[in-house]
């Protein structure tokens, strides 16, 4: 895990960075969802077929598969 540098935040605001540096970030993450959510879901067998039979199990392991990728861009790109 990375030290955390209190006058980073204030270098970033001040250079008028931070909102482009936000986006970045933004993107990287909305990105990973994008395409790890999928290919999680396919690894685990979470298919239009099991939605249509059992919409309690689809919707309990998306939400599972979700959470598990929120976790991964909090410690991927996030916090790191």
């Amino acid at each position: 895990m990375k030290e955390y540098h209190p006058g980073r935040y204030s270098y970033v605001l001040l250079s008028g960075k931070l909102y482009s540096h936000l986006l970045a970030v933004d993107e990287a993450a909305q990105s990973y969802l994008d395409t790890t959510i999928p290919r999680m879901a396919a690894a685990a067998t979470v298919t239009e077929e099991l939605k249509a039979s059992d919409q309690m199990a689809w919707v309990g392991r998306m939400n599972a598969i979700h959470a598990q990728v929120e976790e991964l861009i909090g410690t991927d790109l996030i916090y790191c």
